[in-house]
């Protein structure tokens, strides 16, 4: 029978296969003759101490043993007579046409933008010509933002779904098999295209149906129901079931639901800035000083304090990677952030963003449900507005904290550029002192991280949602719309791809017992 054993190892025995396995056989008092094969199970990385360890939780398969690979796959069914309509093919959307077909259902996707490969041309634009295409860009098209942003797959919510068949189907389509381990698995923005291709094509292969640049902006309602779908080339469809994962950045459907007195609800959110440092300082903070060497991985860091009464807390942090814009048109100045798989960049950057409460919108209380997203609107407008451009408005760290404007800035990933800016004058006041105070603690635990050689960036909004799409907490049903199953980020319901994941595919499964 197989046996489990836990590690603690060095970096450079951690990159070695051969030493990891010659480890195991000493721990074991066998030869390396004696294993078959070893599988590793679970692998973090401990740093606290002077020296870094990485730990290990290994399989160790002996010979004439036999080792049974489990994945958690769907298992498609043929299809029905049922259908559902999934507006939007990021990771919610995905996942729910595989849950569709696993129970004979049949998806017909609708995604706005375009398909992974065509996507990557309006992207170029965005950072060559300042130029955002309003239906093709970082945040719209297949796989949504996920897919040109990072590819990261932490999660918090293991109790929302099933984590590993997420991760499995992952793999089973391309990614590395080192997600189902990795303590904080990332696949990367250069590899995930191709995943997420295959992933459309499983899904056409079995019967399922994904339209491309078809956008949504109207429905038609009776008796509590939604019986058509009308598009923006004006065609329309009869529907059934409609599962909605548009995301969080699809603010016209928000628009949508409300002009049709749809209930919808504002939400907190967080909002603040990107920080970017040079990655060296990072690994030398984190890293206690030392050179990073071949075997230890560009160092990451997660942060959260309390600031005049407020979280202030990182979020999104890519090591050696890149700031982008993430603006959806061209009036408005998003950033985001993202990694190759090697996260072999110069820069590193995280966002930095500061809670925004019910309080805080209310002077756009007149707006209702909409309050809160005008709120971060009107932030996004600001950016734009300081430069005139999606150039986005900076400022070095030690600076902000002084409210002084920087004389210049320091080189950046960000490619479209940017211009020294006060942020404190695009920032509400108690943005800029929580995100002020946080700096000054953040300081105090990572010495070094409070420089002005690190630049902020305006502005980091598009964390979560600032709206919320209600749903019955059994059946997932909107309450007013029997067949609407509110999905995702968008919705309010997932933080991230692999909660975003595990959300369509439980709206996926009500569906098929409702």
């Amino acid at each position: 029978m197989p046996k489990i054993i836990e590690l603690k190892l060095l970096a450079e025995e951690a990159a070695s296969p051969d030493k990891i396995r010659e480890i195991c056989a000493k721990k074991l008092g066998l030869a390396t003759s004696d294993i078959a094969s070893i599988h590793i199970l679970k692998k973090s990385m401990d740093a606290r101490g002077f020296t870094v360890l990485f730990l290990f939780k290994i399989e160790v398969v002996l010979q004439g043993e036999s080792y049974s690979k489990e994945q958690d796959l769907f298992q498609f069914q043929k299809i029905g007579k049922k259908t559902c309509h999934i507006i939007g093919f990021g990771p919610a959307g995905i996942y729910a046409a595989f849950q569709c077909l696993e129970k004979g259902i049949k998806p017909i996707v609708i995604e706005r933008g375009k398909a992974v490969e065509h996507r990557l041309g309006d992207i170029a634009a965005i950072n060559k010509k300042r130029y955002i295409n309003p239906e093709s860009n970082y945040c719209y098209g297949e796989g949504g933002a996920g897919t040109y942003s990072d590819g990261k797959l932490y999660t918090r919510s293991t109790k929302r779904g099933n984590v590993k068949k997420v991760l499995d189907v992952l793999i089973q389509h391309g990614a590395d098999e080192a997600i189902a381990y990795e303590a904080h698995p990332h696949i990367g923005t250069n590899k995930l295209p191709k995943i997420i291709a295959a992933m459309r094509e499983n899904i056409l292969a079995h019967g399922g149906e994904v339209h491309f640049e078809k956008k949504l902006v109207d429905f038609t309602l009776r008796k509590q129901k939604i019986v058509e779908l009308i598009f923006s080339d004006g065609s329309s469809e009869v529907c059934e079931n409609v599962i909605l994962a548009t995301g969080h950045s699809a603010r016209d459907i928000f628009y949508l639901l409300d002009k049709k007195q749809i209930e919808i609800e504002a939400k907190p959110f967080a909002l603040g800035v990107r920080i970017e440092h040079s990655q060296d300082l990072i690994d030398r903070i984190q890293y206690k000083g030392k050179d990073r060497g071949l075997y230890l991985p560009p160092a990451s860091y997660s942060l959260v304090t309390q600031a005049c009464g407020r979280g202030v807390f990182s979020f999104c942090m890519c090591p050696g990677g890149v700031v982008a814009s993430a603006s959806t048109n061209d009036k408005e100045t998003v950033v985001n952030g993202w990694s190759s798989s090697a996260r072999n960049g110069t820069y590193s950057n995280s966002g930095l963003v500061v809670e925004v409460r019910a309080e805080n919108w209310q002077s756009y209380k007149d707006f209702g449900a909409l309050a809160a997203l005008k709120f971060q609107e009107e932030i996004e407008h600001k950016a734009f507005a300081s430069t005139g451009s999606i150039i986005a408005p900076a400022q070095r760290v030690e600076d902000f904290i002084q409210n002084t404007l920087s004389k210049d800035l320091p080189r950046t990933s960000y490619q479209p550029g940017l211009e020294s800016r006060d942020l404190r004058k695009i920032l509400p006041n108690f943005i800029s002192d929580s995100l002020a105070g946080g700096l000054m603690d953040f300081g105090k635990k990572m010495k070094g991280y409070r420089t002005n050689d690190a630049v902020l960036i305006g502005v980091e909004s598009r964390s979560s949602s600032p709206v919320r799409i209600p749903r019955d907490k059994d059946s997932l049903q909107h309450p007013q719309i029997s067949n609407l199953y509110p999905c995702g980020e968008g919705a309010g319901y997932a933080g991230g791809i692999v909660s975003a994941a595990m959300d369509g595919m439980r709206c996926a499964e009500m569906l098929s017992e409702n």
